[in-house]
């Protein structure tokens, strides 16, 4: 395994187990749910982890941030190596108790690249890793043993992959001209970074965001895509997506696998 990233598995493999274990620990109690000024829902378990994962970042000395806490400025940041954080994403699922819920952290280089990404199933404790330098693993976290993960080759099947609240018409439409190119299509449902799982796994094919995201939900996901041939575009460039921008909106994007061209799904 690349020495560079067995350096950032070394500092981060310890702070998502503590994390994990303080999430599940208020996953499987009582807990009170609380609002942002966005209106966004969030709950002690988000600011718990948050805090354990940014005092095990603080090793790397590098920029950190976290959507529970005080972002750097964009001149201390910009153009220079950036963690992004989301420290309990799904937390609407973790409300719902359906264990679609996850930790997402990505590496950042000074290009704005997502070069490395690490997405922890919490629940099912596995951490899935990787970037387009090094491939992609999977592992559990307490029995830290990766695998790699195969490229993924050209099939038949274009399963469209979306959240449980964020079904947009635009999929369905797609999923039709999808038939209509000969392929076989379900649309899946799935909440959290946790889609990113299904589609380094070629379970899921295509994931269409029409919506608004933050580079924090996104990043890790789009690193480990990359690691096995996939990629994440912005819908009205077909350019990859970037990152540390001043701006910590994500465009509308799609996630799909390199060989497989959508051109002419937007037609």
């Amino acid at each position: 395994m690349n020495l560079r990233i067995k350096d950032y598995l070394d500092i981060l493999i310890p702070g998502v187990k503590a994390a994990s274990a303080a999430i599940l620990e208020i996953y499987n109690r009582e807990f009170q749910v609380y609002y942002k000024s966005d209106h966004s829902p969030v709950t002690d378990a988000d600011k718990v982890s948050s805090d354990i994962l940014m005092e095990c970042l603080e090793k790397t000395g590098e920029n950190i941030i976290s959507e529970e806490a005080s972002a750097p400025s964009y001149i201390d940041r910009a153009r220079k190596p950036v963690w992004l954080v989301d420290p309990l994403d799904g937390t609407k699922e973790f409300i719902k108790r359906n264990d679609e819920f996850c930790i997402a952290i990505a590496r950042v280089d000074e290009k704005g690249k997502s070069e490395f990404g690490l997405i922890v199933d919490v629940v099912n404790a596995k951490a899935m890793f990787g970037g387009e330098e090094y491939g992609t693993f999977i592992s559990s976290i307490h029995n830290f043993n990766p695998l790699k993960i195969d490229l993924l080759v050209p099939g038949d099947t274009a399963n469209i992959i979306n959240s449980h609240s964020r079904l947009h018409p635009r999929a369905f439409q797609m999923q039709a001209k999808i038939h209509q190119a000969n392929l076989n299509s379900t649309v899946l449902q799935k909440g959290s970074a946790l889609k990113f799982f299904d589609l380094a796994n070629d379970v899921a094919h295509i994931y269409p965001r029409f919506g608004p995201t933050m580079e924090w939900d996104i990043a890790s996901g789009q690193a480990i895509y990359e690691g096995v041939g996939g990629e994440v575009l912005e819908i009205s460039t077909f350019e990859s997506l970037r990152y540390n921008k001043k701006d910590l909106f994500n465009p509308g994007f799609i996630a799909k696998p390199k060989h497989l061209s959508l051109e002419k799904f937007y037609e």
